[in-house]
């Protein structure tokens, strides 16, 4: 009977020890995905292919960028609330995710707020209000004026029912009192290519893609709904300056996980792409597509969202915008 008590004891403890060991694992252990709920194509995949090889050199795994676009984020962001809270499975994170909360508020099954824990926003990204050279406009005030003659007439692009610049068209139609017909694409790629084509007029658009377009004078670049004159393209008003005082749309971009990852994983992560975003040569590859690094913690982080979802929230209430 005192054997058998000796072994048991010993058995307990041998347990206790392996289980002590496989708890202080170190993360991470395997690859890590990256989630991008968008199509390849935009800032959002230049950005999160960026971060993976940046993180994949960090952390000593294999980071692999998941590109799962459709649903103005939705489908992508699903996935990864669903996720296990382990730090294998990542989001990349704009405006969307808050926007989402209001606009398509009866056909999510996840919570922003609730089932994600943010990890760090990442940085900025201005868009650009550009236009197919055949519009008649070399400024905002002769676009409004255009818009107004033409009520409904206009057809303008996003990429996507949700999306940061289809969010930013409603309200810049709120402002300007303009009718504006939305066209929605799946992913900012085939609204581009019918911009160039000419079947829409207007898009906004990250400035990272649409630089060669108007560099290669195939697009018109009008003004940035950003609140202050970009670095990268300073000669370039702003909205708020040509006409609709106050306007400010700048895209956010970050990283959250599912809700319920270990403090310790996503400090880790914090810690290390804040590293990254402070490299100089990160600095100028983001600041050659008119980017610029934010970091912040993971609690700011998250108070930032919810200050965006009342805000998104808002503007969906007062243009009236439907998820079609």
């Amino acid at each position: 009977m005192l054997l058998f008590f000796r072994r048991a004891t010993f058995m307990a403890f041998a347990l206790c020890l392996c289980s002590a060991a496989f708890s202080q694992t170190p993360y991470p252990d395997r690859p890590i995905r990256l989630v991008v709920p968008y199509p390849p194509g935009g800032f959002t995949d230049i950005l999160g292919r960026l971060l993976a090889t940046q993180l994949q050199t960090r952390l000593g795994q294999n980071v692999i960028v998941d590109n799962k676009g459709g649903g103005g984020s939705t489908i992508g962001s699903a996935m990864v609330a669903r996720a296990p809270a382990d730090g294998y499975t990542l989001l990349l994170v704009a405006p969307d995710l808050a926007i989402n909360e209001s606009l398509m508020a009866s056909r999510l099954n996840y919570d922003a707020r609730k089932d994600f824990t943010p990890v760090i926003r990442a940085a900025w990204s201005p868009m650009v209000l550009v236009t197919h050279p055949n519009v008649p406009a070399k400024n905002v005030a002769e676009f409004l004026a255009l818009a107004k003659a033409q009520p409904g007439k206009i057809n303008f692009a996003s990429g996507g029912i949700g999306t940061g610049a289809h969010l930013a068209l409603e309200l810049f139609k709120t402002r300007a009192g303009v009718d504006l017909t939305h066209v929605p694409y799946k992913g900012n790629g085939p609204a581009t290519s019918d911009l160039l084509g000419g079947q829409v007029s207007a898009m906004f658009l990250q400035y990272a893609v649409a630089k060669p377009h108007v560099a290669g004078g195939k697009l018109s670049m009008l003004a940035t709904p950003s609140g202050k004159r970009s670095q990268a393209i300073p000669d370039v008003p702003t909205i708020a300056e040509s006409g609709l005082p106050g306007f400010d749309v700048e895209p956010w971009f970050g990283i959250v996980a599912p809700a319920g990852t270990p403090t310790v994983i996503v400090n880790r992560l914090n810690a290390e792409i804040t590293k990254i975003m402070q490299q100089t040569d990160v600095k100028d590859m983001l600041s050659s597509v008119g980017a610029s690094p934010s970091v912040s913690s993971p609690l700011e982080f998250a108070k930032f969202i919810d200050s965006e979802i009342t805000r998104w929230g808002e503007v969906v209430k007062a243009s009236g915008a439907k998820a079609e």
